[in-house]
């Protein structure tokens, strides 16, 4: 965990950027940019709905509020910032195109972007993207090209092709223009929630974080705002340490829209200055979070979008309410999803897999699954081994895989077995 004093918000003045001419690259974002980007949107985005969620409540033991970005056009708060930085191309530049380069959420952002300006885009996606997330960024108008196995390749190639074409990329998070459109969040949050203490957001490469926190601790810098990485793919707080961008080699996380290697310059000088504190969380929490959302909040919300939930669950106690929760995104592959369902319950002790060893004679199993039935265990799954040499003549090895109602009800099951007379290794 990395912790950081918030500095004070720096601001030009509104008339220092005139209304013929776009500002430049690196003039200082403003919380009256974020305003301009606000009115861009309207009609574009959405004003996502802000939910309570009772359950977080009462471990914070303060109002917790679910800020549904997973609800936005494209399933996540991308379109935000691609629509503003699309839509302040000079009209050389849209003749162009646009091109970037996602695995999924940044992809269909620019996509629906795009079409709805009348521009054409054409968007770089890695060998492997799920196919609902490569269909989706298609049908929002977009070619695809599939190439490059990891991100990095296919970004490599997004660059490659800009380069050849003369098309504009469109950065994923390190552009004034997009932080600016992600900053809308933030202005919502104000208005949705004014008496809010703390704001959780996910961090990748900071796009979100900076527009939230500028628009946050410039207007109400007695807010906290707090992030969270995976830990698997936690770039900021080397960055933060070192006080400038630092690469992290070696990323392991199911989160992959925060699955970034190396915060974007622009974003971090924001977060920098104006994130209170970074905190990390593992792929248990992780999965923990997405199946508290979906099964309490009957909301469907990727990794990467269940990453503040996670904070909150790790250390609840530790933020000061009332709390927003952002939750970024809710574009997840069935196939993950039905992969970290799994994972969850597992993690949450709703799942027990265990070994045991019966006497291989007609009746044997229906005496077992008897046990587990007064002990209302729910058999998933059931494999037997015949032919391992460390058993007995008259043996067979069983494997259960059983769904339960948490760690309590787990040891139950262990000890009705005992007292059965099971031996079980699990």
């Amino acid at each position: 965990m990395a912790a950081q004093s918030p500095r004070t918000p720096h601001e030009t003045s509104a008339s220092a950027h005139r209304a013929d001419a776009p500002p430049a690259a690196d003039a200082p974002i403003t919380v009256d940019d974020v305003r301009e980007a606000h009115k861009m949107l309207s009609g574009v985005s959405r004003a996502t709905a802000m939910e309570g969620s009772r359950y977080l409540s009462g471990l914070v033991g303060a109002p917790v509020h679910l800020k549904c970005e997973n609800l936005q056009r494209t399933g996540s708060f991308k379109i935000r910032g691609a629509y503003v930085r699309i839509a302040g191309l000079s009209a050389e530049e849209r003749a162009a195109g646009v091109v970037a380069a996602s695995a999924g959420n940044h992809a269909q952002g620019v996509a629906l972007a795009a079409s709805l300006l009348g521009v054409r885009s054409t968007v770089f996606m890695p060998v492997g993207a799920p196919l609902p997330k490569v269909a989706a960024t298609r049908e929002y108008g977009a070619e695809v090209r599939l190439q490059g196995q990891v991100v990095d390749e296919t970004l490599a190639a997004a660059e490659e092709y800009a380069r050849e074409t003369g098309a504009v990329f469109i950065h994923p998070f390190d552009h004034r223009d997009i932080i600016a459109g992600q900053g809308t969040v933030g202005l919502e949050i104000l208005e949705q929630c004014p008496e809010v203490r703390t704001v959780v957001v996910g961090v990748g490469g900071g796009g979100l974080a900076a527009g939230i926190a500028l628009v946050v601790k410039t207007l109400r810098p007695d807010v906290r705002v707090v992030g969270v990485q995976a830990a698997g793919a936690a770039c900021y707080p080397p960055s933060l340490a070192a006080g400038r961008p630092v690469a992290v080699e070696r990323l392991s996380t199911m989160a992959d829209g925060i699955k970034v290697g190396r915060p974007g310059e622009v974003p971090f000088g924001i977060v920098q200055g104006m994130v209170d504190e970074v905190r990390t969380v593992s792929e248990d929490q992780l999965s923990s979070a997405l199946l508290l959302c979906l099964e309490r909040a009957k909301l469907v919300v990727e990794p990467a979008g269940a990453s503040p939930v996670a904070a909150l669950l790790a250390d609840p106690e530790s933020f000061e309410g009332p709390v927003v929760a952002v939750l970024s995104g809710g574009n997840v592959d069935p196939l993950l999803l039905q992969r970290i369902l799994r994972f969850g319950m597992a993690a949450g002790g709703r799942y027990l897999s265990l070994r045991l060893r019966l006497t291989d004679r007609p009746g044997a199993l229906e005496t077992l699954l008897s046990v587990l039935t007064a002990v209302d265990a729910n058999v998933l799954d059931i494999g037997h081994v015949r032919t391992d040499p460390r058993l007995g003549l008259t043996e067979v090895e069983v494997e259960l895989h059983l769904e339960t109602k948490g760690p309590a009800h787990c040891d139950e099951v262990r000890a009705a077995l005992a007292d059965a007379g099971y031996v079980v290794a699990e």
